[in-house]
């Protein structure tokens, strides 16, 4: 690769795309001339693409962001844990399973250092707190978010106050208190007040969203690109034709069609693989938005048992990378999502019920007779055990002789 530097040039509004701000601070409540009290409109980092050397593409998908630094935000490199690099693992048995006629391709997010997606965008957060002086950390989370946020922030030496509810898992509990952060545990609606609040009196930069409906900070989606670097290279220099990922507020969505739309602008590939969102049919705002044809929608309704996607308002973001990509939002039920992350354990991969999102949507919609381009990768987000004992009940306590044991062994292997 002939050059590592940043080719950033600033924040352009996803409002009015003409619009450019400068890079220095991220603009965190959304586009100052488009956005209304009505509607928050996001913003995304603009880079000068003819600066981009093309062989940036021809080194190994490995672990790293920095090997991608010319078409991500200002990075520290001392602040990398080797996110990214993740594996894209083929599956005949799920392909089956969901009813494709080939094989369906596997992106483990749960390799990355925190066991999640997560690390790519908290990487290129706290990397701008860092380059623009922020004294701190601050980040609503439940879950992968809050704990990504906490490792990089430790490793980058800023406090990092992680704002929760009462009832987070204990994994994650215990995670924050090995990475050192302040961990507060608050009701579920006082917790963006809270951080509002911290941000405003102490100048900490938010790694979560500050408006009602979400733009989040501009700097991190843009770590999710790589997830579309990565599969390129993995494919052999091919795209898929379809890819599935689990949907929230849909940083990950907007960032993965991105990456894909940048190969396209750097002449690697002539088209955008189709992006497919899955969320819980109980709230779906995404799904509700692009059927109203808004720029974004606000639900309410049921819990489900995908905490961390299960969100209430979706982002104009995540309408704009299904609409350009000819994608279209998918929905799921929970017990499925159950079912989809048994399917996939039997295959090695232990998943929370948010990582397996994307099949289980997969899976209703193929039922549903639904066209679905091949090949296909499903995006996992990341690991069982921060759900433990949710996912997979645990085993029986009864005991078992060991003669019994064996025999048992023997004939299962038909000894």
């Amino acid at each position: 690769m002939t050059a590592t530097a940043s080719t950033a040039i600033g924040q352009r509004s996803l409002g009015d795309p003409s619009l450019l701000f400068p890079l220095a601070r991220p603009l965190l409540t959304g586009c100052p001339a488009t956005s209304t009290e009505e509607m928050q409109y996001p913003l995304e980092i603009d880079y000068d693409y003819a600066k981009v050397p093309r062989d940036i593409f021809a080194q190994p998908p490995l672990p790293g962001l920095a090997r991608w630094a010319p078409l991500l935000p200002p990075l520290v490199p001392e602040l990398s844990m080797g996110e990214g690099g993740t594996a894209l693992i083929e599956s005949e048995a799920i392909g089956r399973w969901l009813g494709l006629d080939l094989p369906v391709w596997l992106k483990d997010e749960s390799r990355n250092p925190t066991w999640s997606h997560k690390d790519r965008l908290n990487y290129c957060i706290v990397s701008t707190a860092v380059k623009t002086g922020a004294p701190g950390i601050a980040v609503a989370s439940t879950g992968n978010h809050g704990a990504a946020a906490a490792a990089y922030a430790r490793r980058a030496g800023l406090p990092c106050v992680v704002i929760s509810t009462r009832d987070a898992q204990p994994a994650f509990v215990h995670l924050q208190a090995a990475l050192g952060s302040t961990f507060l545990q608050v009701e579920g609606s006082a917790r963006w007040p809270t951080l509002r609040r911290i941000i405003e009196e102490t100048g900490f930069m938010p790694a979560s969203n500050l408006t009602r409906f979400h733009t989040g900070n501009p700097f991190g989606p843009e770590g999710y690109k790589t997830i579309a670097y990565e599969i390129f290279a993995q494919l052999g220099r091919e795209l898929p034709g379809t890819v599935v990922l689990p949907t929230g507020y849909g940083e990950m969505l907007f960032g993965v069609h991105k990456g894909f739309r940048e190969l396209k602008r750097l002449g690697l590939t002539h088209r955008v693989p189709r992006l497919l969102s899955a969320e819980p049919i109980v709230r779906a705002p995404l799904a509700r938005a692009m059927a109203q044809n808004v720029a974004a929608a606000e639900v309410s309704g049921p819990a489900s048992i995908a905490a961390g996607i299960a969100c209430t308002v979706s982002s104009y973001r995540a309408a704009v990378a299904l609409r350009e990509s000819g994608g279209r939002p998918l929905t799921f039920h929970d017990d499925v999502l159950r079912e989809a992350a048994t399917r996939l354990a039997h295959e090695g991969l232990w998943q929370e019920f948010s990582g397996v999102a994307g099949l289980a949507a997969l899976h209703e919609a193929v039922r549903r007779g639904e066209a679905i381009e091949e090949p296909v990768v499903v995006v996992l987000t990341s690991t069982g055990l921060k759900e433990m004992p949710a996912v997979v009940p645990p085993p029986p306590a009864e005991p078992v002789s060991l003669d019994d044991l064996i025999a048992a062994l023997k004939r299962g292997a038909g000894a």
